[in-house]
């Protein structure tokens, strides 16, 4: 038998669709390794890693089965259309990653292959030198936490601290502290790439009397 089936006159062997699947498989886990190695957070979900391999092969599948036939295009991407993540995706990289699995998945099922694979190693290349140099990169928010004596006390007293060391700062939190004879500021700030922790504390230890400065990091939004 020459022919196992046909889709609009184009033949399609069950050969060349196990190959664009096999083909699938090894690129998306080439992606899911350079996902694990990029990865920059607590613990990244192991079911997400699976999704993005299975994704790729299904993909591969369905784009042999679209070729050529908008109806059935249509028709299968109105029913995916209908697919939603059970758990929200929080980082805009994972989202990058998903769309890289299905772009993989959709030229080897189109049996473009060489494009595939210049498709993964290009972008596999570019993901893990922007993670290497940390492209982009700016500090963290930081909480100041600066007491001051009740004396000291007045609005500009770290003015020229913060312009030295730091890319932006809002007042978020006056209180009083020791039966009111101190009182303590609470900022956040982003300091500059090249401040020195140390440094900023000393300057605002200066400032503020040689009292307590606290220096805690939070999560970058960004």
């Amino acid at each position: 038998m020459e022919t196992l089936f046909q889709i609009n006159g184009n033949e399609s062997t069950i050969f060349m669709s196990l190959l664009a699947m096999a083909i699938a498989t090894i690129l998306s886990i080439v992606i899911t390794k350079v996902y694990q190695i990029t990865f920059t957070g607590d613990r990244y979900s192991q079911n997400f890693v699976h999704t993005i391999i299975i994704m790729s092969v299904v993909v591969s599948v369905v784009m042999n089965v679209v070729s050529g036939n908008a109806g059935v295009a249509f028709g299968l991407f109105a029913v995916f259309s209908l697919i939603r993540f059970r758990s929200a995706v929080t980082d805009a990289k994972d989202i990058a990653y998903i769309f890289f699995g299905l772009s993989v998945g959709m030229t080897s099922g189109l049996y473009q292959f060489d494009l595939a694979i210049i498709l993964t190693f290009f972008a596999s290349i570019l993901f893990y030198l922007l993670y290497k140099f940390e492209y982009g990169k700016g500090k963290d928010t930081q909480i100041l936490k600066v007491t001051v004596p009740e004396n000291l006390n007045h609005e500009n007293l770290l003015d020229d601290v913060f312009q030295q060391f730091t890319i932006s700062h809002s007042l978020r939190q006056v209180e009083t502290t020791n039966l009111g004879t101190m009182i303590m500021y609470t900022y956040a700030i982003r300091s500059r790439n090249e401040a020195n922790d140390k440094d900023l504390l000393d300057r605002i230890r200066e400032k503020n009397a040689n009292l307590k400065v606290s220096l805690t990091y939070m999560e970058n939004q960004d």
